[in-house]
C-alpha cells in the first residue's frame, strides 16, 4: 500500500463553496470544519433571535406558524416546542430512499447557508450538522416529498429530525438504524431545538442544487466520452473527419462545438481506416448523415447549456436561502429567495441535452447494424448472420432509453400544484426536475456506452485497417472485460462492463493517454 494521502477538510463560510467541494464530501466522504469568520457570524445573529425570542411582537419563524399559519401567535413557553413539531410534521417523505451522495449533498449545502450567518442559528446547531457529516451519518431521505417551493421541506426535515435524535439514519458502515443510537455510537449529543432554528434547517433549495451539482459533474465527463463515442463511429462508418476542421467550426463560433470538434479531431488523428478512404476517386458520397457530420454542433449546444447550469449553480452556491433571514444590519426578513425555479429551469433544461445527445448515439449505432448504411460491415455486426443476431438487440436496449430520456425530457417545471392551503400557490417542482435528470444521466450513460462497444466492434471488424491509435488505446482497454468479435454469447455482462467504462471515466482516460487532456 502507498503512503497515506492527507485529505483536507471543505471549510465553511471562508468563502461560497466550490462545486468541486460539494462532490468530494458527497462522494468521497472529505471532512468539513467552520471556517472561524463563520463561527463569529453565526454567533452574531444567533444574538439576533435571542433578543426576539421573549418578545410579544410576532416575528415570522420565531413567535408565530408557518405557511398558512404564519399569523398564529404562539406564547413564549410554547416556542421551543414549536420547532420540534415543525420537523416531525415536516419530516413526511415516503417512498425509496434517495441515494446517499445526493443525501450529503443537501447537507452540505444547508450548513453553508448555515455558516453564512443569515439564519439565526446557534453555533452548536451548525457545529452539530458538521458531526453528523463527518461521522459517515445519513439521514433516511424519500424519494417524494418536495415540491421545490420554500425549498426542499420535506427532504431537509429528514436531515433536522435527525439531528434531534429522531427517526432513522444509515451509519458510515451502511447499516440503517435509529438516529439516536447512530449518534451515540459516535460520540454526538442531539440538539434541542431553539426558536427559528426549525425553519432555518429546512428552508432552502439545497436538494435540488446538490443533485444539479452531482449531475453536472457527470455531464461534463459524459459529453467529453460522447465525443470520443462519436469518432468512433464516424470512423467505423468510414466517414470524413474534414467537416470537423477548426476553420469550419469558427464559422459559427460557439464555445462547445469548437471543443466538441476539437476532441473529434485529436480522437481520429493517424486513422489507418480514415486513411483507406481519403482519395476522393474511391471515396464516392458526398456528406455524411447528419448524426455524424453535426455531432459537434448537438454536443457542443449541450456542452453550452451545462456551461448555463453551471454558472446558476455557482450564484445558488453564492446565496443564504432562508426565510427568515437574519440581515447584515439585523433586521429579521421575510423573502421569496427560497423559491427553487432557478435551479429547477436549468436541470429540466440539462434534460433536453442529455435526451438529445443520446438520441444521436443511437442514430449512429443504428447504422452501423444496417447492412445497407454500414459500407461493407455485416448485418448487425454478426459473426455469422442468420445464425448470429450480433447487436440487434444491444440497439434495442439503447433504444428503450432513448425513448426513456425522450419521456424525462419533458419539463417538471413548468408544472405548479398549490399547497398550504393555497399559501403556497406557486411552486418550482425543483426536486422532481432533479431526481428525473439524474435518471437520464444513467440513462445517457448506458446509450454511450452501447455506442461505444458497438464502435469497438466495427472498428475490429474492418481489419486489416487500423483504427487511430485513442480508438485501439479504447478497444485495448474494452477488450479486458468485452471479448472481440465472434460467434453470439450472453451479451448483457459485457454491455455492463462497457457502461463501467463510460461511467467511471476509464474510456475516456485510455483515449486522453493518447491525444492528451480532452477540451
Amino acid at each position: 500500500m502507498g503512503d497515506a494521502v492527507l485529505v483536507e477538510a471543505v471549510l465553511l463560510g471562508a468563502r461560497p463553496l466550490d462545486p468541486d467541494d460539494v462532490v468530494a464530501v458527497a462522494r468521497d466522504d472529505v471532512p468539513v470544519a467552520l471556517a472561524p469568520e463563520a463561527e463569529q457570524a453565526i454567533e452574531a445573529s444567533s444574538r439576533v433571535i435571542e433578543a426576539l425570542a421573549g418578545d410579544d411582537t410576532p416575528h415570522y419563524g420565531v413567535s408565530t406558524g408557518f405557511g398558512a399559519l404564519a399569523t398564529k401567535h404562539i406564547p413564549v413557553d410554547r416556542r421551543v416546542a414549536l420547532q420540534h413539531s415543525l420537523i416531525r410534521s415536516h419530516a413526511a417523505g415516503s417512498g425509496p430512499s434517495v441515494e446517499r451522495e445526493v443525501v450529503r449533498a443537501l447537507m452540505l449545502l444547508r450548513l453553508a447557508t448555515l455558516a453564512t450567518g443569515r439564519t439565526g442559528v446557534r453555533l452548536t446547531t451548525a457545529q452539530a450538522y458538521v458531526g453528523m457529516l463527518n461521522a459517515g451519518i445519513t439521514p433516511i431521505v424519500h424519494e417524494y416529498g418536495s415540491l421545490g417551493c420554500s425549498g426542499d421541506l420535506a427532504p431537509l426535515a429528514h436531515c433536522a429530525l435527525a439531528l434531534t435524535g429522531e427517526g432513522e439514519v444509515v451509519d458510515a458502515l451502511g447499516n440503517r438504524r435509529p438516529a439516536a443510537e447512530a449518534l451515540d455510537d459516535a460520540g454526538l449529543t442531539p440538539i434541542a431545538l431553539r426558536e427559528k432554528e426549525g425553519l432555518a434547517l429546512i428552508n432552502g433549495t439545497d436538494g435540488m442544487l446538490g443533485q444539479l451539482l452531482l449531475a453536472a459533474a457527470d455531464l461534463r465527463r459524459l459529453l467529453r466520452t460522447a465525443d470520443l463515442s462519436a469518432a468512433m463511429s464516424v470512423e467505423a462508418l468510414l466517414g470524413t473527419d474534414a467537416v470537423f476542421a477548426a476553420d469550419l467550426q469558427a464559422l459559427r463560433p460557439h464555445p462547445g462545438q469548437a471543443a466538441s470538434a476539437s476532441n473529434l479531431r485529436a480522437v481520429l488523428t493517424s486513422s489507418g481506416v480514415m486513411a483507406s478512404h481519403r482519395d476522393p476517386h474511391a471515396c464516392t458520397r458526398v456528406q455524411d448523415a447528419y448524426s455524424l457530420r453535426c455531432a459537434p454542433q448537438v454536443h457542443g449546444a449541450a456542452r453550452d447549456t451545462l456551461t448555463h447550469a453551471s454558472a446558476v449553480a455557482s450564484r445558488e452556491l453564492a446565496s443564504a436561502v432562508d426565510n427568515p433571514v437574519v440581515t447584515v444590519d439585523g433586521r429579521v426578513e421575510s423573502n421569496g429567495n427560497f423559491h427553487g425555479a432557478p435551479v429547477g429551469y436549468v436541470l429540466d433544461f440539462l434534460a433536453i441535452a442529455v435526451a438529445d445527445v443520446a438520441s444521436m448515439a443511437e442514430r449512429r449505432t443504428d447504422r452501423m447494424l444496417d447492412v445497407s448504411r454500414s459500407h461493407g460491415l455485416p448485418p448487425f455486426l454478426s459473426h455469422d448472420a442468420g445464425v448470429d443476431s450480433g447487436y440487434m438487440i444491444a440497439q434495442y436496449t439503447q433504444a428503450a432509453v432513448v425513448s426513456e430520456l425522450k419521456r424525462l425530457a419533458a419539463p417538471a417545471s413548468v408544472d405548479s400544484i398549490p399547497s398550504s392551503a393555497m399559501q403556497e400557490d406557486h411552486v418550482s417542482m425543483g426536486w422532481s426536475a432533479a431526481r428525473k435528470l439524474r435518471r437520464s444521466i444513467d440513462g445517457l450513460t448506458r446509450v454511450i456506452a452501447i455506442e461505444l462497444l458497438t464502435a469497438a466492434r466495427a472498428l475490429d471488424l474492418r481489419a486489416p485497417l487500423t483504427p487511430a491509435p485513442a480508438t485501439g488505446a479504447v478497444i485495448a482497454e474494452l477488450r479486458e472485460s468485452a471479448p472481440p468479435p465472434g460467434p453470439d454469447r450472453y451479451l448483457a455482462p459485457e454491455i455492463e462492463a462497457a457502461v463501467q467504462l463510460v461511467a467511471t471515466g476509464a474510456a475516456l482516460r485510455a483515449a486522453e493517454s493518447v491525444t492528451g487532456a480532452f477540451a
